[in-house]
């Protein structure tokens, strides 16, 4: 791929247990303790499915915080960047405006329109979206904004689920 061609970037997140001593323990003693996981978060060129940007965390870490960590990978340009109602905040919209992209992310179904102090200047492109989606209404929007575009994003961890298994191990040598 060109890297000076824009992308239109899909991100989505997903969980991988974590795998040693304590799921051995488990199984072997009946000691129970929570689980650990980490969350996978990548980055997909819609065109290629291609991935740009990955970023590993913790359970407790939101989709929405990892964003800018994820575009921060990526080099080409973005013409539009995509993701589910994890990433309805203004900071997502303003982190993928700062790139000069289009954000296609459905509002939450309890969403509102946030007033601006300054009525003058320009809408937030969040509250765009919002109103655009309460006029025309959610299905249409979706079809309208390329959203159901963001599904391969889910593809591209299906492939890697599918290559490596949905478990890290540690290896040791």
């Amino acid at each position: 791929m060109p890297k000076d061609k824009a992308v239109h970037v899909v991100v989505d997140s997903t969980g991988v247990k974590v795998y040693g001593e304590g799921e051995w323990k488990v199984r072997t003693h009946g000691v129970g303790k929570r689980r650990k996981e980490r969350k996978l978060h990548l980055g997909v060129d819609e065109g290629s499915g291609e991935i740009l940007g990955a970023v590993v965390t913790t359970n407790d870490i939101a989709d929405c915080e990892v964003l800018p960590d994820i575009l921060e990978q990526i080099e080409q340009p973005i013409e539009q960047g995509g993701g589910d109602g994890g990433y309805d905040t203004k900071a997502c919209y303003d982190t993928i405006s700062q790139r000069g992209a289009k954000a296609t992310i459905p509002p939450r179904s309890n969403a509102k329109i946030q007033q601006h102090p300054h009525s003058k200047l320009k809408p937030h492109p969040r509250n765009e979206n919002l109103r655009y989606c309460n006029q025309v209404g959610r299905k249409q929007w979706k079809q309208e904004s390329g959203y159901h575009r963001r599904s391969l994003s889910e593809t591209a961890i299906f492939r890697l689920k599918i290559i490596f298994g949905g478990k890290l191990r540690r290896r040791f040598a």
